[in-house]
């Protein structure tokens, strides 16, 4: 039994199937994978460690299955939080995001963790947001007004399922600008801004502006990945406004139906029931976490559990995945008395059907031998 017996196996008919919450994707050979990237304007919290982790279990999974994974992760260095960040600190923000960047890179590192296949920083392309704007209008999907290009966004929240109140609370959360009194509708929202004070500025047909948040994700992922994506990964609260107008942004613009084939929508880290924000002042840094426990021991943290689901974070959190990790590599030390094709098949399944971490350390650590090895290399554990 060897490690490409679990992480190069392919199917010897047919294609691979792997579920993520109800909706069930096939494959054949490759997977192109779309995550919500960073805005680096803060350092790195448990909170964002948590999506970019199961992201790299994902992608382990994915080759688990016989399939390999195309992971594009792009970098958010045009926003109006980056500006803020950038001007309390007296620098430029584009010299701010990238020290912001250098911290975050170094971070993912320590966590293995490794560099996606495709990077896409929002700054390289501003061009591709000015063509992507003056489609949107010519085919009627946005319209031009005062400098700027609005998208219409009635029908996103009609398909989000929210009542509108609870979308205009998200929406003026996250910088949508409801009140602007250039738009048609409360909801819908900027393809292109136009330029303001303090606020980095590029040319563009309608005069000078800049990218709207939804509409930099909209065109890296289409430059990356031509129309459409198997996975889209990100945390849950960027389910609404973000991946909801990104994703009826690109069909708009390609005419495919839908955008993402699944969506990997990664639960929020809390602490004592607050979501774990800068604003909230309750950040637990990455780089103190691994001041303390291997980063074996925090991967394990966030993983052993259903990756969709809301977790309170507790120093005890840590304690109990080191001494899970201390289970599963006493159980791939132990001589077994039994065939373990079976148990390698085992785990496959259970991974392949909604990333059940949980439940295959479970069948490893009672199995033993090279069940547990093999899953200990696959999800990056030894």
């Amino acid at each position: 039994m060897t490690f490409d017996s679990l992480t190069r196996w392919r199917p010897a008919t047919g294609a691979t199937t792997l579920t993520l919450g109800t909706r069930s994707t096939t494959l054949l050979d490759r997977a192109r994978v779309y995550a919500c990237g960073i805005t680096p304007y803060h350092v790195t919290h448990l909170g964002h460690a948590a999506t970019f982790v199961w992201v790299d279990t994902l992608r382990r999974v994915l080759r688990v299955l016989g399939v390999e994974p195309v992971v594009c992760r792009n970098v958010t260095d045009i926003d109006d939080v980056l500006d803020a960040a950038a001007q309390r600190a007296g620098v430029r923000y584009d010299h701010f995001a990238a020290f912001q960047e250098f911290s975050f890179d170094e971070d993912m590192a320590a966590l293995r963790v490794p560099v996606p296949d495709h990077e896409p920083r929002a700054h390289r392309y501003v061009d591709a947001v000015v063509r992507l704007a003056g489609a949107l209008a010519a085919s009627g999907a946005a319209y031009v007004r005062d400098g700027g290009v609005y998208f219409r966004g009635r029908h996103v929240v009609a398909r989000s399922g929210l009542h509108e109140d609870a979308a205009l609370d998200l929406a003026r959360e996250y910088g949508g600008r409801p009140d602007d009194p250039a738009k048609d509708d409360p909801f819908d929202v900027a393809v292109w801004q136009p330029a303001e004070p303090e606020h980095p500025a590029w040319d563009s047909p309608w005069g000078p502006g800049r990218p709207g948040w939804h509409a930099e994700c909209v065109a890296m992922s289409i430059s990356t990945f031509g129309p459409s994506l198997d996975i889209h990964a990100g945390g849950e609260d960027l389910r609404f406004p973000h991946h909801a107008y990104h994703a009826a942004m690109a069909e708009a613009f390609t005419d495919v139906i839908p955008y993402a084939r699944s969506w990997l929508h990664v639960g929020t880290v809390s602490v004592d029931g607050t979501k774990m924000a800068a604003s909230a002042g309750n950040l637990v840094l990455v780089r103190d976490l691994l001041e303390a426990y291997p980063a074996t021991v925090v991967r394990l943290a966030i993983i052993d559990r259903p990756w969709a689901r809301t977790w309170d974070y507790a120093p005890g959190v840590l304690d109990v995945a080191a001494a899970r990790l201390e289970d599963l590599h006493q159980a791939a030390g132990r001589r077994t008395g039994h065939t373990d094709d079976s148990d390698i098949e085992h785990l496959r399944h259970l991974l392949g059907r909604d990333l059940d971490v949980p439940a295959a350390l479970d069948v490893a650590i009672e199995r033993g031998g090279a069940a547990a090895r093999l899953l200990t290399a696959a999800l990056g554990l030894s």
